[in-house]
């Protein structure tokens, strides 16, 4: 578990970093960017996966009905069954995320 207090990286950060990467410029990086995270929102908004080999899966995972609480009252709230978006990394995606020391 990566602990609190780390840096939050922006989409702005990531555009920089792949600009200097490819050579493109901050503007051209950014369309691309902002078309890929488009598709993958297009994708998705019509029920499909998405595989991205080596990186992860984009799923729609369907939630089932539940009751909660509420914590001010206590009363009870139903929420209903609802599809939500999930991203489950690759084998070599994980094997990149640093692991907390052993004591």
């Amino acid at each position: 578990m990566v602990e609190k207090g780390n840096e939050v990286v922006t989409k702005a950060d990531l555009v920089e970093r792949v600009a200097e990467m490819t050579g493109f410029t901050k503007t051209e990086t950014s369309v691309i960017c902002e078309g890929l995270l488009q598709a993958i929102k297009d994708v998705m908004s019509e029920g499909k996966d998405i595989e991205i080999r080596r990186f992860g899966t984009f799923k729609l995972k369907t939630r089932k009905p539940r009751v909660a609480r509420n914590p001010r009252t206590g009363d009870p709230v139903p929420i209903q069954k609802r599809i939500v978006p999930v991203f489950k990394p690759s084998k070599a995606f994980k094997v990149l995320v640093p692991q907390p020391k052993k004591k």
